[in-house]
């Protein structure tokens, strides 16, 4: 089975991104490094469409933005999340937008909706993108204030409005994993636990009986290897183990 899980907090790195504006920088470096095999992990705001919409709102010389940021699991998700947005702000002045959708953030498409070109998407997405981000749709709808930003101004306005929503909460990580229980006996329990930390592996739950049972998810990454592992281990007969997506 394949499933999406772990919430990471990801404040504590930072890899900047430009916005060919001097001095403007958002983004975060959002990978994780095991020993010499670098793995590039892709975030959202949660893991379904039913989780709630992030909003933040900011006050740029009396603009008003407020960003919608959601979760959505495709190309048609993220058109009818930008529709609603837009339908429930149609009096505002602009409802920019951006998403980005597929395992890998493949697909990615932006608008300005009516500002100076270059101006609001694509600052959008490239905050977006900075921050490792995918099956995620964000709108920011300005409220004119009366006092134009010009280029600069607004290429910051919509990268930070987009910015202050991811900040609102940590993001979640999106993982593939496969499942699989252990079974083994307690003398043998705390060499396995120790081993598996050589795995992106988590302990989904434990279980203390005549045997101790762990069920594990396995990152898809290192499926085949902890296969191997746990092939290698059953067949000297120290553990029993069985594979959720072979029962």
């Amino acid at each position: 089975m394949l499933r999406s899980i772990q919430v990471f907090k990801v404040d504590s790195f930072i890899a900047p991104v430009k916005f060919n504006t001097p001095g403007l920088f958002f983004g975060r470096q959002l990978y994780y490094t095991r020993g010499m095999n670098q793995v590039n992990y892709y975030y959202s705001v949660g893991l379904s469409e039913d989780d709630p919409v992030r909003q933040a709102e900011i006050k740029i010389k009396r603009s008003t933005f407020i960003c919608s940021l959601a979760y959505v699991s495709s190309m048609e998700a993220a058109k009818a999340f930008i529709t609603r947005v837009s339908k429930e702000n149609k009096t505002a002045t602009h409802n920019c937008w951006a998403y980005v959708v597929g395992d890998r953030g493949e697909i990615s498409h932006a608008s300005d909706a009516g500002e100076p070109a270059g101006t609001a998407g694509k600052p959008m997405l490239n905050v977006l993108a900075a921050n490792h981000m995918t099956c995620v749709a964000a709108v920011v709808t300005r409220h004119y204030g009366g006092v134009k930003l010009g280029v600069r101004g607004l290429i910051d306005a919509y990268g930070r409005s987009v910015l202050a929503a991811i900040e609102q909460a940590p993001l979640v990580k999106l993982v593939k994993t496969r499942a699989v229980q252990v079974v083994l006996p307690y003398p043998f329990n705390d060499i396995f636990t120790s081993q598996i930390k050589s795995f992106r592996a988590d302990i989904a739950g434990t279980e203390y009986g005549e045997s101790v049972t762990h069920d594990l998810l396995v990152e898809l990454v290192d499926a085949d290897a902890m296969a191997r592992f746990l092939n290698e281990y059953q067949d000297r007969g120290q553990l029993v183990h069985t594979w959720e997506d072979e029962e």
